[in-house]
């Protein structure tokens, strides 16, 4: 991984998308590709290699979820972790989503100043 992370960011919130942008670009100097959709983010990762995953849980059309077994399957992905994001915490939620793929699950909402920190921290372990 080089020293500015590429993110892939994936929510179907307006919002979100830009409070991400920010957190992750402006406060933590990482390169961040966004999608408001799994099928857009499916057609970004096609000239985009991300070092990261930020995936939103709930989409309509197609899930977090849905889209990481989508993702998983494009061979230069297949090991690139993947942290979803969710209001949704409860434990069996984050252990099934742990067992799905993801190396951690950030809560929504998040701090935005503290977002890169928390991300560089869950990739480093």
């Amino acid at each position: 991984m080089s020293d500015q992370l590429k993110v892939l960011h994936v929510d179907d919130d307006d919002d979100i998308r830009e409070i991400t942008m920010l957190a992750l670009e402006t406060v933590g100097g990482m390169q961040v590709v966004q999608a408001s959709s799994g099928a857009e983010a499916l057609a970004r990762v096609q000239s985009f290699r991300p070092d990261v995953l930020l995936l939103d849980v709930m989409m309509p059309e197609m899930s977090g979820e849905e889209l990481l077994v989508q993702l998983r399957a494009n061979p230069d992905l297949s090991s690139t972790p993947c942290i979803f994001m969710t209001a949704r915490v409860q434990a069996n939620e984050i252990s099934g989503l742990k067992d799905q793929g993801a190396v951690d699950v950030i809560q929504k909402p998040f701090d935005p100043m503290t977002l890169s920190d928390q991300i560089r921290a869950i990739i480093a372990t």
